[in-house]
């Protein structure tokens, strides 16, 4: 766990440490995720990743290391989500990157529409519908969060492997949730 500085309402510094399981939205989508709950509905969600990101992904796509099998977009995209809520506070870094990096881009930056799987999905959701995506905060959407996990993903030391291992591992578990 990576610990953050916040202000006390005193006003004095204390340190607070954060985990994926800090916000309730988080423990019930892992607890559901685990019952299966994800494959009584649609598998893939539809989200929007922003161009600069999704070219990177495109890079991903075409790496001679995405071969057999192929990874598709909503695989890749699953992925960069898994390395990052895999990683040490994820909420934090999420709600970093939203508020120092992709708040000060130009936000009529084309997207391109794609799919993500659920599990992943509802990650997402989570982080959305967190307080710290409630007022005072600024109110950011499935792309912002789902453009923020991409970003993130690939500043990793070994981005494409590791994206491409996640993938795979989600495939794996969609796979033996589906045999339940």
């Amino acid at each position: 766990m990576l610990k953050s500085l916040r202000k006390h309402p005193t006003g004095s510094d204390m340190t607070t440490a954060h985990s994926i399981t800090d916000l309730p939205q988080l423990r019930q989508v892992i607890a559901g995720d685990r019952q299966g709950d994800s494959h009584r509905r649609g598998e893939t969600v539809a989200t929007r990743v922003w161009i600069e990101e999704f070219r990177a992904l495109e890079g991903l796509y075409s790496a001679p290391e995405n071969c057999s099998p192929k990874l598709r977009y909503p695989d890749l995209i699953s992925g960069c989500v898994s390395l990052v809520f895999d990683g040490l506070d994820p909420v934090n870094r999420v709600f970093t990157f939203l508020h120092t990096k992709l708040v000060l881009r130009d936000q009529e930056t084309a997207r391109r529409q794609e799919a993500i799987w659920r599990p992943q999905y509802l990650l997402l959701l989570a982080l959305q519908k967190s307080e710290q995506n409630r007022h005072p905060h600024p109110q950011f959407k499935l792309d912002h969060f789902t453009t923020a996990c991409v970003a993130l993903a690939l500043e990793e030391p070994r981005a494409a492997q590791k994206v491409f291992e996640f993938a795979r591992r989600n495939i794996a578990q969609r796979a033996a949730a589906s045999l339940l």
